[in-house]
């Protein structure tokens, strides 16, 4: 390591939330952990955020199916500076966010102080911005980003008609509404907690409309009524917004927590023309990454979020992740790893 790539001498343990499996399945735990424990990667981060998303309380809360193994640090983005880094990508005190790549499900996460990964994971943080900022965003707001500039590259514009945001409450719904709203677009907001009207109209939703609407249209074609749509949700709900679409509209997909099937008819699309577009930000290509991060920077500065965002502590999250769970968690939560 050239003295270069590495500025002043590297802690010598870190503390992080680890998931541990024992006779009553997993479970969490505070750890303090040599650098060794960390694992593979070319480029060394001092953590000093990550975020709460529903994947993670599924992980924190030891459900199966996102942890590939175990021990392992949850948390499935994180922002910080670099400690080192000898591919010569990044230098020391570079400022940079990271999310998907499999970080808080096949390899050590955000939810420690440090981490070391693969330089060409990271993203440099857009000027005048910070890593508190970038885990407001957090991979919610940067899913929501995509989805967004899905949904304008299938040709969706203002000026034809409205653009549904279902679970608009949640994290990825939230950052929806704020950016289709910045972007100039009329927004309506699906959601089960309509008693956080006053919040949505704050991130600029024009109406509402209740949780239950959306599966409630059965027939295979309905009235044309929003020309983009970006759902969160799935199930039934992305059935019923696919019926609804209005000819040559786009669905930008993103979601499951009301379900993973895919129900309804073929006719939305061979007979509308309706684009349904998945978005992965997990493998999300570096200079589509680069450019969503970007737009954020631009449409989703810190003076936007608002309410939007609550930060808390690493012992906070066992409780954060069961209320998630639960459909308790309005808009953003920022996970202060050294708190």
């Amino acid at each position: 390591m050239t003295q270069s790539s590495v500025s002043g001498p590297l802690p010598e343990t870190f503390r992080a939330l680890r998931m541990l499996r024992g006779d009553s399945g997993a479970y969490p735990e505070i750890q303090t952990l040599p650098l060794s424990a960390l694992p593979p990667g070319d480029t060394l981060v001092r953590v000093a955020y990550s975020s709460l998303n529903y994947k993670d309380g599924l992980a924190v809360a030891g459900r199966p199916g996102v942890l590939k193994t175990y021990p392992m640090t949850p948390g499935i983005d994180l922002a910080g500076e670099v400690l080192s880094c000898p591919t010569g990508a990044y230098v020391p005190g570079d400022a940079v966010v990271l999310t998907g790549w499999g970080i808080g499900e096949r390899s050590d996460g955000g939810y420690a102080e440090l981490a070391r990964v693969n330089a060409d994971w990271l993203v440099p943080l857009p000027p005048g911005t910070t890593p508190e900022w970038a885990m407001s965003v957090g991979t919610a707001g940067f899913t929501a980003m995509l989805a967004v500039m899905a949904l304008e590259d299938h040709g969706v514009t203002p000026e034809r008609g409205e653009v549904l945001v279902t679970g608009a409450a949640g994290g990825v719904g939230s950052a929806a509404v704020a950016l289709l709203a910045a972007a100039g677009f009329e927004v309506v907001a699906s959601t089960g907690r309509l008693q956080e009207e006053a919040y949505l109209r704050g991130l600029g939703a024009a109406r509402l409309i209740g949780r239950g609407d959306l599966p409630a249209l059965t027939r295979p074609l309905e009235r044309e009524q929003w020309a983009g749509v970006v759902d969160t949700v799935g199930g039934d709900t992305l059935r019923g917004a696919l019926a609804g679409t209005r000819t040559h509209g786009a669905v930008a997909a993103c979601g499951l927590a009301g379900g993973s099937a895919l129900g309804g008819t073929v006719f939305p699309f061979i007979l509308r023309g309706v684009t349904l577009a998945g978005i992965d930000s997990v493998t999300c290509p570096v200079l589509r990454r680069r450019a969503a991060w970007a737009r954020l920077a631009r449409d989703l500065g810190a003076e936007k979020l608002g309410d939007m965002v609550q930060t808390r502590s690493l012992t906070d999250l066992p409780a954060l992740a069961e209320a998630i769970l639960a459909g308790q968690v309005r808009g953003r939560t920022v996970i202060d790893v050294n708190a």
